[in-house]
C-alpha cells in the first residue's frame, strides 16, 4: 500500500487524506503545530519543516511527498527530495514563493500581468511607484496570502506609512509594488499536470473576496468560452515551463474582457472545492493521481456549483443541507477571527436552479451580502 506524505496538515492536507481513502491510499502529515486539522484523519507528526530529525522521520515512512502549504521552506522540500519523490518539484514551490520571480516568469511566458517593480530601499519605494503609477499596492515578495503582507498606495502622502508598515521585512522577505488593477471579476483556473505531462483543467471558476479572503466561488464561470481558453493556454504554458506536477491554481483578474495574472498558487487551492461535489474528479483526487503518476481524471463540471467559505466559525449547517444539492464541510478547527473553518457546496443541473437554492440559504443564514454576487451573476447570462 502506497504511503502519501504531505508537508502542512491543514484543511487541504484533510481534503487530500479524505479524497485518497478510495484510492487506498495511507497518509503521513508533518507539520509544527499539535492540533493540526489533517490530523483527525491520518497519522501527524509534530515538527518543524526545517527540522531535520523531524524530515528524517517523515521520509522513512513515505513513499511520495507533496504539500498543502506554499510557505513550506523551498528548502526543505529539496533536503525531502533527496529522501522520497517530491512533487510539485522544489524548484516551482520556490518559484511560486516569491512575487517577483513568478511575475517575471509570467511576463516571459507572455502571461500579461499588471505593472510591477522591486522595491529594496525607502528611496527604491519611490522610484517604483514613479514607474508603476498610482495607485498601487505595496507587498512583501514572499509569505504574503490572503491579503496579509500588503499595503495599497492610493497617493504619495500614502507612501511613508507604507514602509513604515512593511519596510522593515525588506531585508528577509523582499517586497515589490504592483499596480493596482480596478478589475471587473476575479477568476481562477484550477488545472493538473501528470507525470507523463499530461494537462487538465477544470472550468473556469469566478470569486469574490472579503478582507483579502476568498468569500464564495462559481463554476462554471458566466463568461464566454473564448475566456475560459485563453486561461487554460496560460495555465498549460506554466505548468509546461515548470514541468509542474499536480494541481495548481492561477488566478487571474479581468478587466475590460482582457485577463491579468495575480499569482499562481502550487497547491490545490479554495477555489476549486467546488469539484468535491461539481466535476467528474476532484481537484484533491487528480491531486492524488498526479503525484502518483496515476491516469489523470475528467474535470468536465456536473451542472453548476457554488462554493461558500466560512471564516471565523461555522454557520448552522442546517439551511445547506436542506438544499438537494447541499454539502457541507467543517475542517474540525477551533473557531478563530479570521480563520477558514470550513466551506459549503451548492450544486444544480442548471444555474437558475443554483440562484435559487443560494438565495434560500443566504437568507436562512442571514449571509445574503455573501451570496447575492453570485445569484446575480447567475441571473445575467
Amino acid at each position: 500500500m502506497t504511503t502519501v506524505g504531505i508537508l502542512g496538515g491543514g484543511q487541504l492536507a484533510r481534503m487530500l487524506v479524505l479524497a485518497g481513502a478510495p484510492l487506498g491510499l495511507r497518509f503521513v502529515v508533518l507539520d509544527p503545530a499539535a492540533d493540526a486539522c489533517a490530523g483527525q484523519c491520518a497519522p501527524l507528526l509534530v515538527g518543524g519543516y526545517g527540522d531535520e530529525a523531524a524530515l528524517a522521520a517523515f521520509a522513512a515512512r513515505i513513499d511520495v511527498a507533496t504539500f498543502d502549504f506554499e510557505n513550506v521552506p523551498a528548502d526543505s522540500a529539496r533536503r525531502l527530495a533527496a529522501q522520497a519523490p517530491v512533487f510539485p518539484s522544489p524548484d516551482a514551490l520556490a518559484m511560486a514563493q516569491d512575487r517577483l520571480v513568478e511575475k517575471s516568469l509570467f511576463r516571459e511566458l507572455g502571461i500579461p500581468v499588471p505593472a510591477f517593480a522591486d522595491v529594496a530601499s525607502r528611496d527604491a519605494l519611490d522610484a517604483a511607484v514613479a514607474e508603476v503609477g498610482l495607485p498601487c499596492i505595496l507587498k512583501t515578495r514572499r509569505l504574503g496570502y490572503d491579503g496579509k503582507g500588503q499595503f495599497r498606495i492610493r497617493d504619495a502622502a500614502d507612501l511613508d506609512a507604507a514602509w513604515q508598515a512593511l519596510g522593515d521585512q525588506a531585508p528577509r522577505v523582499g517586497l515589490i509594488v504592483e499596480a493596482f488593477v480596478p478589475f471587473d471579476q476575479e477568476y481562477s483556473v484550477v488545472a493538473v499536470r501528470g507525470r507523463d505531462g499530461s494537462f487538465r483543467a477544470w472550468p473556469l471558476t469566478a470569486n469574490w473576496h472579503v478582507d483579502g479572503v476568498l468569500s464564495a466561488s462559481l463554476a462554471p464561470a458566466q463568461v464566454p468560452e473564448s475566456l475560459t481558453v485563453q486561461a487554460q493556454t496560460y495555465a498549460r504554458a506554466l505548468a509546461e515551463r515548470l514541468d509542474y506536477v499536480g494541481v495548481f491554481a492561477l488566478e487571474l483578474f479581468c478587466r475590460d474582457g482582457a485577463l491579468l495574472a495575480n499569482e499562481m498558487a502550487p497547491r490545490v487551492h479554495n477555489s476549486g472545492h467546488w469539484t468535491i461535489e461539481g466535476a467528474e474528479t476532484s481537484q484533491f483526487e487528480n491531486h492524488l493521481r498526479a503525484v502518483l503518476g496515476l491516469p489523470l481524471g475528467a474535470t468536465a463540471a456536473r451542472g453548476h456549483a457554488c462554493m461558500l467559505n466560512w471564516i471565523g466559525a461555522m454557520p448552522d449547517a442546517g439551511p445547506v443541507l436542506a438544499e438537494a444539492g447541499g454539502h457541507w464541510h467543517d475542517y474540525g478547527k477551533q473557531a478563530r477571527a479570521g480563520r477558514k473553518v470550513g466551506h459549503a457546496t451548492l450544486r444544480a443541473d442548471d444555474a437558475e436552479a443554483l440562484a435559487e437554492a443560494l438565495a434560500r440559504v443566504g437568507a436562512a443564514l442571514g449571509r445574503d451580502a455573501q451570496v447575492q454576487p453570485v445569484v446575480d451573476a447567475l441571473r445575467a447570462r
